[in-house]
């Protein structure tokens, strides 16, 4: 896997490579104006629906604190109406008595019915006694109320203290077999004179008080209104707007809490395969959680109107911008299509072809070029004519010299034949080994051979000098067997040699040695022919290594090295050739290099 995610950028590439260079063009102009293109209509959608989501989020979290606030000013409200019998002395008078008359019930009666109208969504007001008698008042539309029922849970709630109580969300029993949804404020009542518990005050709250509250958080924020008691328990969810019966937050309300754990804040939540954005918030006071649920795409209705719009004008552009590009590729690319037609023309042997440009660009600079070089190849054939003229007559004239070698060979074997009719060893050795030296250079002087046959070459060539002076040159091979078998062009140790031998070891008086080593060394096959002779001065040195490496003629120094320094660089490449190193009185070394040795049988 690992290694064909590092082949693909590379396959990739050398896809687009080989397409033709229209598709190319097109390919180019696609990419850098589709990319940016793409790039910032991404850019500029991704920061409107953060721009949009944030102000949704800002916006519903502020309204959600307007409804809390509206909430626990409601509350309070109820709380310091639950107050108001404290500073009634009739109701604290008839709160401990025990009989009950035309007197206490009226006082009752004018005392509760000013309660209940001072919040218009009380439904009923009850006043328990010290005797657990029950007075209430009741809104229009109630007949009737079952406080009995109740009793025993008013004095539960209310035997902690004297502090209002909050009961949330309940169902009453009011007109025999009618229900309603309240919740309630309680208070126990106390005396002001000996502060004990003299009754108890209850406010039942139409549910239907939140409706109000959250109406308007719904009606801007497009969402639903969930208010929870700080026992987890529900006061109000408002009905989710695709079904009336049951709201989205009720049935899920163990689920928004769970991540409503904070003061205030938001997250979002995914239910029944929709995204909703939920944004809480915490009343300091009662410990009441508002929360509103957003359908994300309702936020986002209006971003993906603008996305959708983005999208069909960058498809647009794209569209223009192929249309454009492949109009501009056709006219860059039309002129070297008609150079690659001539070109095959030109391939098949017509080079009757002429391009026109009409337009001095770099185009038309190619086709005025390939123009001249249709000339210039034109000349080049004529030339080439005229030379294969040249060469045919040449071979002849060669083919007529071969009988001359041919003739001193078969002269040599004639004198060699009589001095060994004539018991003279020398001069039939003499001329054995001088056969061999112009076998061994004439013939098929083309071919290649290997350096064990040029090293043998050498030998013979000294065997032969040793006859002319005895006992005066002794000679040294060290050349590892692996180079032995490598091939080489001829006669490239020999000149080296006959150097050594006539400017070298023939003017030192007494005997003189030559030694050749061979090595490897960076990839060359590199040859040392030493000698021990009279050697150079350091300026003969140097004009001869200049000679050398400039590939100048010099007539001072003749064309033995010459010759062997300039078939090696062009046979195998520049940083092949001769160096060579001496020093007066002490010898002369010359270094041999033959750059990739190895291949050179199968060029």
């Amino acid at each position: 896997m690992v290694s064909y995610i590092r082949r693909f950028p590379r396959t990739l590439w050398l896809f687009l490579a080989n397409l033709p260079m229209e598709r190319k063009l097109i390919v180019v102009f696609i990419f850098l104006i589709s990319l940016p293109i793409t790039y910032t209509s991404y850019l500029s959608s991704r920061s409107t629906f953060n721009s949009v989501l944030i102000n949704a989020t800002t916006s519903a979290g502020q309204m959600a604190d307007s409804a809390s606030d509206t909430v626990d000013r409601y509350l309070a409200d109820l709380k310091r109406y639950t107050a108001l019998p404290l500073y009634n002395t009739d109701v604290q008078f008839y709160l401990e008595q025990q009989n009950t008359d035309w007197e206490k019930n009226t006082s009752m009666s004018m005392f509760l019915s000013y309660l209940s109208h001072t919040k218009e969504e009380i439904i009923a007001v009850y006043l328990v006694d010290k005797y657990g008698t029950v007075f209430y008042d009741k809104s229009t539309g109630i007949s009737e109320l079952f406080p009995a029922e109740r009793l025993a849970q008013w004095q539960s709630l209310t035997q902690t203290g004297v502090a209002p109580v909050v009961q949330g969300r309940h169902t009453i029993r009011v007109n025999s077999g009618d229900h309603r949804e309240v919740f309630s404020v309680l208070r126990t009542v106390s005396s002001v004179s000996t502060l004990q518990k003299i009754g108890i005050l209850v406010f039942d709250i139409n549910i239907n008080l939140f409706q109000g509250i959250v109406d308007p958080v719904n009606a801007v924020t497009q969402g639903n209104t969930l208010i929870v008691d700080d026992q987890g328990k529900l006061i109000y969810a408002s009905p989710d707007q695709d079904d009336d019966r049951t709201g989205l937050l009720e049935k899920n309300m163990d689920k928004f809490l769970l991540q409503a754990t904070g003061a205030e804040g938001h997250f979002q939540i995914t239910l029944g395969g929709k995204d909703y954005l939920a944004v809480y918030t915490v009343s300091g006071k009662t410990g009441w959680t508002t929360l509103v649920s957003i359908p994300l795409e309702r936020i986002l209705s209006p971003v993906e109107k603008t996305r959708n719009t983005q999208i069909l004008t960058t498809l647009a552009i794209i569209a223009f911008a192929l249309i454009v590009a492949t109009f501009i590729s056709h006219a860059l690319t039309k002129p070297l299509k008609s150079m690659v037609r001539l070109m095959k023309q030109v391939q098949h042997g017509n080079l009757d072809v002429w391009l026109h440009p009409r337009y001095n660009d770099e185009i038309g600079m190619l086709g005025s070029h390939f123009n001249r070089m249709i000339i210039r190849v034109k000349d080049l054939l004529q030339e080439v004519m005229l030379t294969e003229k040249r060469k045919q007559k040449a071979d002849m004239r060669a083919l007529q010299n071969q009988i001359n070698p041919h003739f001193i060979y078969n002269t040599l074997e004639s004198i060699r034949m009589l001095a060994e009719g004539n018991d003279d060893p020398r001069v039939a050795k003499l001329t054995y080994l001088l056969g061999m030296q112009m076998r061994y250079g004439i013939v098929r002087s083309e071919e290649m051979v290997t350096i064990r046959q040029e090293l043998d070459h050498v030998r013979n060539y000294l065997d032969m000098l040793q006859i002319r002076f005895p006992d005066k040159f002794s000679l040294k091979i060290d050349v590892p067997d692996p180079l032995l078998d490598l091939p080489v062009i001829k006669l490239v140790f020999q000149p080296i040699v006959e150097n050594a031998v006539f400017h070298g070891l023939e003017p030192k008086e007494g005997p003189g040695s030559i030694s050749i080593t061979g090595w490897t060394e960076d990839g060359q096959a590199v040859f040392s022919v030493e000698d021990d002779g009279v050697g150079m001065d350091e300026d003969i040195l140097q004009a001869l290594n200049s000679s050398l490496m400039g590939g100048a003629d010099n007539e001072k120094f003749g064309i033995g090295l010459r010759n062997v320094n300039e078939r090696l660089r062009l046979d195998y490449g520049s940083s092949s050739g001769l160096l060579v190193e001496s020093t007066p009185g002490l010898g002369t070394r010359v270094i041999l290099r033959i750059q990739n040795l190895s291949f050179s049988s199968g060029d």
